[in-house]
This record gives structure tokens, sequence and C-alpha cells, in this order.
């Protein structure tokens, strides 16, 4: 009786959340929905495998932890994150990915996400940008194409200009102090500014 009551109160969940009508996960592909994440959504959300911080949307890792431990399968997970992909509220952007592209990312969540012993950390500044800034800004180097901040390609920014607002964020970008590491920080300033606008 209480995995039914458990089962009962994910599928209550689910409806409250506006979950279940977003069509059947069909599985996908987890190697690329790794790159989908990281350039569409690794900027938002926090997620070890994917070594993305973001603090805008919730953090995956621990959003997914309890049902693991409850045993849910992952199939159920991708499900969830499927629906969720295609019937955001807030401020996640309805269909950021779609079809075949939304069906990988959320085969790649739902292998991940809350699963003890993934995630790395990242050190070369073009994979730190991928993984924490593709989502928001547009750069050809790293094939992001993010619209939520500037187009890189088109500001130029210079070394010092992208350490500060890396590092301090601003309008609408977080600050990543105490989330990257200054030598990560370091590293992502250093990419940035010797590739925009070389393309």
């Amino acid at each position: 009786m209480r995995g039914g009551g458990a089962v009962l109160a994910l599928a209550a969940a689910f409806l409250v959340a506006g979950c279940g009508t977003g069509g059947i996960a069909r599985g996908g592909d987890q190697s690329r929905g790794k790159t989908l994440f990281q350039q569409k959504c690794g900027g938002c959300h926090t997620l070890a495998d994917a070594s993305s911080n973001g603090t805008v949307g919730p953090n995956l890792d621990d959003a997914f932890k309890g049902s693991r431990l409850q045993g849910y399968k992952d199939s159920t997970i991708e499900q969830v994150v499927r629906d969720q992909i295609e019937l955001a509220t807030g401020q996640m952007p309805p269909n950021l990915v779609k079809g075949a592209d939304a069906d990988d990312v959320a085969a790649y969540v739902a292998g991940v996400a809350g699963v003890p012993g993934k995630g790395g950390n990242l050190t070369s500044g073009k994979d730190i940008f991928v993984a924490n800034c593709g989502s928001c800004h547009t750069l050809a180097d790293a094939a992001t194409s993010g619209k939520v901040g500037p187009n890189l390609d088109q500001l130029m920014p210079g070394l010092a200009r992208v350490q500060r607002q890396v590092t301090n964020g601003g309008s609408v970008m977080p600050a990543f102090k105490g989330k990257l590491t200054p030598e990560q920080i370091k590293a992502v300033a250093e990419y940035v500014s010797s590739v925009a606008g070389k393309h």
C-alpha cells in the first residue's frame, strides 16, 4: 500500500504541476541530449553531469534525487522532464527544444539527474562557456545561440570585461563568483575574449 500511495502522490503532483499532457517521451540519444542540454538549458539549471551551475531554474540533481531514492525508473523521470519542456511555465520558455531534440534532452536528464557520482569539474574555457553560458549567449565558436544575453560575437568584449561580468553578473545575468572557481572564471574569460567575433 505504501508504494501505491507514493505512485498516487506522484501522479497527483504531476496533475497539479500541469504535467502529463505534453505527449509521450519516446526515448532519445543521451549523448546528443547532453550537448543540447549544455547549449539550451545549462545556463538556468544545475546538473552535475553537464557541469552546469545555473540558478534560475531548479537544480535537477536535487529535484530528482528523492525520486531515485524511492525507486522511480528513468522512464518516469524522462516523461516528467519531457512534459516540463513542452509545458513550461514561469521563466522557462516553452518548447525551448522540440520533437526529437526534446526527447534527447529528456532521455539525457533522466539518465543522469540525481545519480550519485555523475559530474566533473570542467577546466576548458570553451566547455565552461557551453555548460554555463551558452543557453543565454550566442557565440559561434561554441556553437551556441542563446538570446537572453548579448550576442558575444557582435559585442566582442575584452578579457577584463568578461572576467568582471562573469564574476559579478549584472542585469539578468547571475554572478558566477562562488559557483565557478577563480581559475574557471579566468579560463572562460580568456576563451570568450579570444574567440568572440572571429568567425
